[in-house]
Order: structure tokens, then C-alpha cells, then sequence
């Protein structure tokens, strides 16, 4: 399988599909790189070389019992594009893969970046506080790591409906988006599972995305119930100047995977990518 050994001995393992300017995917949690196959493809079919990896813990990545930091994902991260020698990139992420993708360009730059994709983005913080007041309660996250810990199966399957917006009226989510989000799911380690939520929660990406100088496509749902479009992606687009906002009416956390959204977000990012 091909991997990408980082500075501290972890595998990164990673698809690479086409030929031509890379792209590369950044899964959200608790995912691994399979989310993206559609939008791997499409850019691969359009003359793209796509990339996209498993995060530590996750996927087929080496399930490591500690590291679950931004700092040490965007480093990973790097590892990745320098042992591909990768240039002029799209980075491309999800949900708290845009955490990883904003603190990569915090701790290392755009000299690599030819431009960015923020998908239902957890930036600039999730959590609620005095200066935040759209974010989410500590008590939500606590639950959330309470249910991974309890029975951690049950737990992923019952997230499924929120992450897809299948418990709303109306909605075209399949039986295999739930099933696959389930799969993937399962193959995070508990300790990432849970890790991860502390992650993503707390950190604050605000200094991170004041270093953004590069063409930035947000793109997020108004119906997403797992990070609330007034606290993250309206925000974030407000605080990157060359940003582009789509938001997609009705659109829940995972809708790059849901029949309807993900053949319009397939069309916008091939839109923008072609820029």
C-alpha cells in the first residue's frame, strides 16, 4: 500500500489517482480518505492527479495511541506533500480535515498552495464561549465522547442520521451513506475517536486563517446540525479576503456524500479548480 512514513514514524497511507495539477483531499472525522472517492475520481476524469490520505488512527493509517493535535495533523500533513514533492496544490477538506488544512497553512505556509477548498469547515472555532455565541455547548461534546465510549457501534450508526440530514423531511439519504459513514467509522481508533472531539471542539484557528493569501472556496449547508454554519463557515469566509461563500440550501454535515448536493459540489469544485 502506498504510504508516507512522517518524522515520527507513523504511516500515512494515501490514494493517488490521474496525472496533472494535484489536488488533495483532507477527510473529516470520523472519517478516512474513502469519503472523497466521487470527488476523487471526478477531478482525477478532468485531468487532476487527486490525493487523499487516512489520518493517523484512521482508515488504513497506523493507529497510533497519541497525536491527535492539529500541530501534529498539519505537520503530517506536510509530511505528505513534501515526501510527494507536491506543488501548486488545491488542498481540499472537510469539516475538521478544514481545521487540519488551516493550521497547515498556519505552521507552514502557501509556498506549496495554489488554492484552498473549505468544506462544511469546522473554522474558526467550533465551541461556544463570550465571543462565539453561534457555537456548540461543552455538554454536546461530552455527550459525543460519552457515546463512543459506551458503545461505539450503536453510537456511529445513530450519528449517521444527523451527520446526512436523514432525519429531516424531504431528505435523499441512502441506506449505503449510512452504512458507509458506519464502516469508516469504525475503523478510527476509540482513542482518535475520542481524542479527535477535544480537538476539534477547542482549537481555534482564527490566527491560522488571517495567514490565508491564496483563492478559498467555503462551501457549507444551512441545515448542518454538527457545525453550525453561522459559527464556522460564515465566519471563516468573512475573515479570508479572497473567499468565495456557496451555501447550499437544506444542506446537512456530510453532503459531499448525500445524491443532490454531491453532484453540485462535484460541479463547483471542478468550477473552481479549473480557475
Amino acid at each position: 500500500m502506498p504510504v508516507c512514513t512522517t518524522r515520527d514514524d507513523v504511516e500515512i497511507f494515501y490514494k493517488d489517482w490521474g496525472r496533472g495539477r494535484p489536488v488533495v483531499f483532507i477527510h473529516g472525522w470520523p472519517l478516512d480518505g474513502d469519503a472523497w472517492q466521487d470527488q476523487m475520481k471526478a477531478a482525477a476524469d478532468a485531468g487532476f492527479r487527486a490525493i487523499a490520505h487516512d489520518r493517523r488512527g484512521h482508515g488504513h493509517s497506523t493507529p497510533v495511541f497519541d497525536g491527535y493535535d492539529f500541530d501534529t495533523f498539519a505537520d503530517d500533513l506536510h509530511d505528505l506533500l513534501t515526501t510527494l514533492d507536491l506543488r501548486d496544490v488545491t488542498l481540499v477538506a472537510h469539516s475538521m480535515g478544514g481545521g487540519e488544512l488551516a493550521r497547515y497553512i498556519g505552521r507552514h505556509g502557501t509556498d506549496r498552495i495554489h488554492s484552498t477548498v473549505l468544506l462544511s469547515a469546522i473554522t474558526p472555532l467550533m465551541s461556544e464561549s463570550h465571543g462565539n455565541r453561534d457555537g456548540v455547548p461543552d455538554e454536546v461534546f461530552d455527550q459525543i465522547k460519552q457515546g463512543i465510549l459506551a458503545e461505539r457501534s450503536q453510537f456511529w450508526q445513530d450519528t449517521a442520521e444527523s451527520f446526512f440530514g436523514a432525519n429531516r423531511s424531504g431528505n435523499k439519504v441512502t441506506q449505503g451513506n449510512k452504512d458507509a459513514f458506519w464502516s469508516m467509522a469504525m475503523r478510527e481508533t476509540i482513542q482518535g475517536g475520542v481524542a479527535c472531539v477535544d480537538a476539534f471542539a477547542y482549537t481555534d484557528f482564527t490566527d491560522d486563517l488571517k495567514k490565508f493569501d491564496v483563492p478559498t472556496l467555503v462551501v457549507h449547508g444551512d441545515d448542518d446540525q454538527v457545525v453550525p454554519f453561522e459559527a464556522t463557515g460564515r465566519k471563516t469566509a468573512e475573515m479570508i479576503d479572497d473567499a468565495t461563500l456557496k451555501v447550499y440550501e437544506g444542506g446537512a454535515h456530510g453532503l459531499a456524500m448525500v445524491p443532490g448536493h454531491k453532484e453540485r459540489f462535484t460541479s463547483d469544485l471542478l468550477e473552481f479548480l479549473a480557475r
